[in-house]
């Protein structure tokens, strides 16, 4: 039972696979079985987790998950209070809305690693930096919540996955987090609790089932 975290480059594909020749999760991991918990943009950056167990990737990546997500974003304009407290109470996308995601403005992270290629400055339009958190995870989530309240995303990274984060991980390093320490973190809140099919028998809970959980 493994459990790594990886601190995935700018444009590097979130999977072991490459059907065109660009760089993969295969390029700078070779522990064997590992699979991805839940997913990380091509054009994002950030923390990524990797795990053997399907249990513990049922429980990181599948709606419900108590671990909630929080990503630095480089955004185009100046964020005001006003700006992003549709954020927080919750937006309507084009495919619902989403639950309310505490935003807030922050300084550049300090010691944060140069982008390459870096992102395409305008000296007449500003930038800014906001720290989000989200407890679910829809596709371009991120980038279309700040699309939708005028602030164009121009850089965004997962810095933390529950009580994890890329602290310390260069671009493409990672680091395995111990048995101990993660399954504590990962059985906290949990309830195993069986259900009734129609047939009279008892089925298993999700996170009892073992085996690769894809996402």
């Amino acid at each position: 039972m493994q459990l790594v975290l990886f601190n995935k480059p700018y444009q590097v594909l979130p999977q072991f696979t490459s059907p065109d020749g660009r760089q993969s999760l295969a390029d700078y991991l070779s522990l064997p079985g590992l699979y991805p918990a839940g997913r990380l943009d091509y054009d994002s950056e950030g923390l990524m987790l990797l795990t053997d167990f399907g249990p513990w990737q049922a429980r990181i990546s599948q709606p419900g998950s108590p671990l909630v997500k929080r990503y630095r974003v480089q955004v185009e304009g100046e964020p005001t209070e006003d700006a992003l407290e549709p954020l927080r109470r919750g937006l309507m996308l084009n495919d619902g809305p989403t639950r309310p995601a505490p935003a807030q403005v922050i300084p550049e992270p300090p010691g944060l690693w140069p982008r390459d290629p870096p992102i395409r400055s305008r000296k007449a339009i500003p930038t800014a930096w906001i720290e989000l958190e989200l407890s679910e995870g829809r596709n371009r989530q991120v980038r279309r919540m700040t699309a939708a309240i005028g602030l164009p995303t121009l850089r965004l990274i997962r810095w933390a996955v529950g009580p994890w984060s890329v602290q310390g991980l260069a671009p493409g390093q990672s680091r395995t987090v111990s048995r101990t320490e993660a399954e504590t973190v990962l059985s906290a809140g949990r309830r195993d609790t069986p259900t009734v099919r129609p047939n009279g028998r008892r089925s298993r809970s999700a996170s009892r089932v073992r085996g690769p959980a894809r996402s």
